[in-house]
């Protein structure tokens, strides 16, 4: 189990858009958020109310920025999903993300990932919410890119019905 939850702008903005982010304070078993990702999310006060929510929910897990390693600088992410890998390479740490080339990046790190659908279906084994799907639904709604086949494959996979 990791000992902490370093998490990226999107999974914030997407869980507080639908009135969940306590989902996430549920499961993680501590939560950090860098700078650089906190700036992130405020850049987007003035098109979406619900950056105000995730803005003063992050604030609580705020850490400042690291130095980002050339091995995750070279490959030409965001700022705020290079200082989660950064941070996740510190310690025993998943990060938590969305972003495909973030992913492959984490990937190539050896660090663990957990994105905002399998926020979901952690949240549904571990017995913090009763059902997957309308999250799913709501997550989706609120702006998530994920597939219908996927959505599909992961609800079965924890004995859901799609």
């Amino acid at each position: 189990m990791p000992e902490a939850w370093v998490i990226n702008a999107s999974p914030i903005i997407l869980y507080a858009r639908i009135g969940r982010l306590d989902v996430i304070e549920r499961l993680a078993p501590k939560i950090i958020v860098p700078s650089k990702v906190i700036e992130e999310v405020q850049d987007g006060i003035s098109k979406d109310m619900s950056a105000r929510l995730a803005v003063d929910w992050a604030m609580r897990y705020i850490m400042p920025d690291i130095q980002v390693p050339p091995s995750v600088e070279h490959w030409d992410i965001g700022p705020g999903e290079s200082q989660v890998i950064s941070h996740c390479l510190q310690g025993n740490r998943w990060a938590v993300l969305d972003d495909r080339m973030a992913r492959r990046c984490t990937n190539a790190h050896g660090v663990p990932i957990i994105g905002s659908l399998g926020i979901i279906l952690r949240a549904k084994v571990c017995c913090v919410i009763e059902s997957a799907k309308p999250l799913m639904n709501k997550l989706k709604s609120a702006g998530m890119y994920v597939d219908d086949e996927l959505i599909r494959q992961s609800l079965a996979a924890i004995g859901e019905e799609s």
